[in-house]
């Protein structure tokens, strides 16, 4: 006979919303044009408390979880996270597991991780036991949208805020991709390092001029040259860079042999992955394969969802500070860490990942 977990961590309720805010002006990046951001927010309850989940995705991914991932979780045990993980993925096998379905995954996982923690009455941090007190971060930003004065007041502003590294897009329109770099980087204190990230809209003969010319401008980080599903071609770029240059890319990663297959390709110098697609749970596999390789691991956008996990790796080197996420973060968010000194720190007052989700804010943007 099966001993079935305590009652009072038994999943017995399992709540799913959907918002839909819009960005504060048209933004777009390389390769794609937007004007709002779909978050998805998961409630799962025991009788011994609740824990919540995000993640930004689409009103589908919503919808599986309630219609999928509710279901097939009730009644476990919400204190066994391996078991719920593998219950989860087996429930979706005949759906494909990149994308929409992942993004499910990880919000639930991440509710669950929040759970254990405040069940435990500890910050998520001490749950996984603490590597760093904090995380540097990048402000991100930068997009092909903005007018030179625009890129410049945002670069500049978090340059004069202390944070010492900052992001712009490029490729949309890679005629004004020179000038737009030389704006930036005139915009910003001379300590302070530029990033470019293309988000695969380069060729590789492209990519490979350009890293040349943004090298000269100071550019020191190089993300997506060209796609991420082009491994021989970020290979080629990795191999023929400009030395003080690194390659990133792994932000599409949804599961693990995903990013076993772009180390063994040896196409990137620091692997980014996104906690959001891939899971809490995944994001700590995903750091400890890096450990194992002596890469370093970037954390992609969502800096309050990745702060507890990130500073539990070792080789978590960054978060990405991403202004969409930023700003939806701490409008909707209670317990939205802010920079200091470029870093973010948890809060250890805080049990779970120390957030509290404004529902009543949100309601407004309710689908």
């Amino acid at each position: 006979m099966v001993a079935l977990p305590p009652a009072d961590t038994r999943i017995d309720r399992c709540e799913v919303s959907a918002y839909t805010i819009p960005t504060d002006m048209s933004e777009s990046d390389g390769t794609y044009t937007w004007d709002s951001t779909t978050l998805v927010v998961v409630q799962i309850g025991t009788r011994a408390g609740t824990g919540w989940g995000y993640t930004y995705a689409d009103l589908a991914t919503a919808i599986l979880i309630e219609k999928t991932l509710c279901s097939v979780l009730k009644d476990h045990d919400a204190m066994s996270i391996p078991e719920c993980w593998m219950t989860m993925r087996r429930a979706i096998r005949n759906m494909g597991r990149p994308g929409i379905v992942s993004m499910a995954i990880a919000s639930v996982d991440m509710a669950l991780w929040d759970l254990k923690a405040r069940v435990l009455d500890i910050p998520l941090v001490r749950l996984f036991g603490r590597a760093q007190a904090g995380v540097p971060i990048y402000g991100s930003g930068g997009f092909t949208s903005y007018t030179d004065r625009q890129l410049e007041e945002q670069l500049g502003t978090w340059s004069e805020q202390g944070i010492s590294q900052v992001k712009m897009k490029v490729g949309h329109h890679p005629e004004q991709d020179l000038h737009r770099v030389h704006v930036a980087r005139n915009a910003l204190q001379s300590r302070t390092r530029l990033f470019v990230d293309a988000n695969g809209a380069y060729s590789v003969k492209q990519a490979q001029w350009f890293a040349e010319r943004f090298a000269e401008s100071g550019v020191d980080w190089f993300e997506e040259p060209v796609s991420s599903d082009n491994l021989s071609g970020l290979n080629t770029i990795k191999e023929h860079a400009p030395a003080s240059m690194e390659i990133a890319a792994g932000e599409y990663g949804y599961d693990l042999p995903y990013f076993q297959r772009m180390l063994d390709a040896q196409c990137v110098d620091v692997l980014q992955a996104d906690a959001s697609r891939c899971g809490i749970t995944g994001f700590l596999q995903v750091g400890t394969l890096c450990e194992v390789r002596s890469i370093p691991l970037s954390a992609h956008c969502a800096p309050s969802l990745h702060l507890h996990p990130a500073c539990a790796l070792h080789p978590l080197r960054h978060i990405e500070y991403f202004h969409d996420h930023v700003r939806i973060e701490e409008m909707l968010f209670d317990g939205a860490p802010t920079p200091i000194n470029g870093r973010l720190y948890p809060d250890m007052s805080r049990p779970g990942h120390g957030l509290e989700f404004k529902r009543a804010d949100a309601a407004q943007f309710a689908l």
